[in-house]
């Protein structure tokens, strides 16, 4: 009957213990998920900083007038914070807009193969950009889940594990945009 008890006993904080190092791993690779997917954003902000920069200089050899020059818009590092990240977005969201007007201004640019290329270029880039932006927010809230679940909290509290933070669109992206035609 002892041998019972303590075959009991042993067997439950075994349970325990593998339960505990499952929930501690299972946080790990969900934060090492929203690491990935916070590089695949840098990834994708450089990938748009390269092309619009090159495709601008195209456009700029076509047109008289030169386009704002693109200085310190994406300096993307690994210790940037996310504020920081958000804020390098935003004013690449603004060169956008800068190249739209600059295309009302001139209409023989409009038409050019050159500018054409550039508009192709931009939906590309924005694409890849909202999708990386769209699995870090998937990848933070399967770790925020994690965080705040009970059993895997108590797991996460002793970790020392904190909750991350979403990328969030600028606030004066969220209105509609008017269609004056």
């Amino acid at each position: 009957m002892l041998w019972a008890i303590i075959g009991t006993i042993v067997g439950l904080i075994l349970i325990f213990v593998i339960a505990w190092i499952s929930m501690a791993n299972g946080i790990k690779v969900a934060g090492l998920k929203c690491n990935e997917a916070l590089s695949g954003i840098d990834i994708a902000l450089t990938k748009r900083y390269d092309v619009l920069t090159k495709m601008v200089d195209v456009v700029k050899g076509y047109q008289k007038h030169e386009v704002e020059t693109l200085t310190k818009i994406v300096q993307m590092r690994s210790n940037m914070s996310m504020p920081e990240r958000q804020d390098a977005s935003n004013r690449m969201d603004q060169l956008s807009g800068q190249i739209r007007i600059l295309a009302e201004h001139y209409p023989e640019l409009r038409s050019s193969q050159n500018f054409l290329g550039l508009q192709s270029a931009i939906v590309d880039v924005e694409e890849h950009l909202q999708a990386a932006r769209r699995l870090y927010n998937a990848n933070v809230t399967a770790y925020n889940t994690k965080l705040v679940t009970f059993p895997s909290s108590m797991v996460a509290g002793s970790m020392g594990a904190t909750p991350r933070q979403f990328f969030e669109a600028d606030p004066t992206r969220r209105m509609d945009v008017p269609m004056n035609f």
